[in-house]
């Protein structure tokens, strides 16, 4: 029986990796969206593994696969965001940094140091999970609840404070608003979201169209790319990435903080000068976050992200608890993609530097626009592709005024702190 449950985590591991490196591969195709998709074919799925996995354990090998999928997205997703120009929501910090490296002709080096921190932070956030889940549940997590609207209150404040000139901070505070409208609009309004393919979530065009589509859409200007070299092996130290796990913690229980908010946070308290090491400690939080909020979906119940929200339909309850069977075998999971995602990342940041240095950069980016469109048609239709644009040119405001685009995550932020003050307000309510 225990042979059969490890060969079902390692097998399970390597689809969901394989799924990870697509997902992370491929702009503005997200592990969430993945995620989704399986658990509409979860029927069809039990039917097929049913004959190969031990009795009962068939929900805990779909849940595998979607774990190990996101630890493997959160790394490998840095080697567009440096070569393409497309990042992911959680890493538009890193951007800069990345592409500076990029026309230094030290691509690969950004890579590498993106890959280090993923594994440092995955590493120290795994074996910190257990005495984390003990502390959340008892007592932490409660307090840490009660705190949770102030927090992100907190976190949209020290954002704007951070911008200098008041012209900038009024312009961050627009921004804030406007993605938060958009926000809301997605996640409250019923707004149709039907493709070919079924129902689908306008989270995927509102996401692509800030981030994604605006970042590819400016990168065809430039059709070269210097030429790339690979000098060192271990350009980072584990600091970096050890520092990210804090800032990790906290993203993966407060929801609506993303990679990016946390680095910028992060980086006020412990300024960071090498963009290597920025780097390193950006892609350290994602991946802490990764593994933070399977901790807190083994506290609370609930997901924090996508991907967990699918882990948390699948299993409900059966996931809670100290030192609970699932709990354990998850974090095992995690713990063999964290050294996939490693290997896997720097693989493929060596095919594209090789696929930059022959071919139009320009053409890449036409072809990652292209499947983006034909993605959120199929999966959410008409109303998709309106919000589509309409988020794309929300996203081109930060460009146009040279201001962050981390204040686009309005759009994640604001609802979230809307749903928080309801919820309290409704509480009070109640008890008067």
């Amino acid at each position: 029986m225990i042979v059969d449950i490890v060969l079902m985590i390692v097998t399970m591991s390597l689809i969901g990796a394989a799924m990870g490196t697509f997902s992370g591969m491929v702009p503005g195709i997200h592990v969430n969206t993945l995620a989704t998709m399986m658990l509409a074919a979860y029927g069809p799925m039990e039917c097929v593994l049913e004959p190969f996995i031990p009795t009962g354990y068939v929900p805990i090998a779909v849940c595998c696969c979607i774990v190990s999928a996101a630890i493997v997205h959160s790394s490998v997703d840095y080697v567009p965001s440096v070569f393409t120009g497309a990042p992911d929501p959680d890493d538009v910090v890193s951007m800069l940094p990345g592409h500076r490296l990029l026309n230094d002709g030290r691509g690969m080096v950004a890579v590498r140091s993106a890959a280090i921190g993923s594994c440092v932070g995955s590493c120290v956030s795994i074996v910190l999970a257990i005495p984390l889940q003990f502390l959340l549940m008892n007592g932490l997590g409660d307090y840490l609840d009660s705190i949770t609207a102030f927090v992100l209150c907190a976190v949209v404040m020290i954002l704007v404070m951070n911008e200098k000139g008041i012209e900038r901070m009024i312009m961050s505070i627009i921004i804030l608003l406007i993605s938060g409208c958009l926000g809301l609009a997605c996640m409250d309004l019923d707004i149709p979201c039907n493709g070919i393919m079924g129902d689908g979530t306008l989270l995927f065009p509102m996401l692509s169209g800030l981030f994604g589509m605006p970042a590819m859409l400016e990168s065809l200007k430039k059709s070269e790319v210097v030429e790339q070299y690979d000098d060192d092996e271990f350009p980072v130290s584990p600091v970096p990435g050890i520092k990210g796990v804090l800032m990790g913690s906290l993203t993966g229980w407060f929801p609506g903080i993303t990679s990016t908010t946390g680095s910028i946070i992060g980086t006020m308290f412990s300024p960071v000068k090498r963009a290597e090491d920025f780097i390193s400690m950006t892609a350290s939080i994602g991946s802490a976050s990764a593994i933070m909020m399977l901790t807190t979906l083994s506290v609370s119940g609930k997901g924090r992200s996508g991907a967990m929200m699918v882990v948390e339909d699948i299993l409900g309850d059966d996931v809670i608890g100290i030192l609970n069977e699932r709990f354990l075998i998850l974090l095992t999971t995690a713990t063999i993609a964290t050294f996939i995602a490693y290997r896997v990342t720097i693989r493929c940041g060596m095919a594209m530097c090789d696929i930059v240095s022959r071919f139009d950069i320009s053409k890449v980016n036409r072809l990652c626009l292209i499947l983006i469109i034909v993605l959120v048609a199929s999966f959410t239709g008409p109303y998709g592709i309106f919000i589509l644009i309409v988020s794309t040119m929300i996203g081109f405001i930060p460009i146009r005024f040279d201001i962050g685009r981390v204040y686009l995550t309005g759009c994640l932020l604001i609802p979230t702190i809307l749903t928080f003050l309801y919820a309290r307000e409704f509480v009070l309510m109640s008890l008067l």
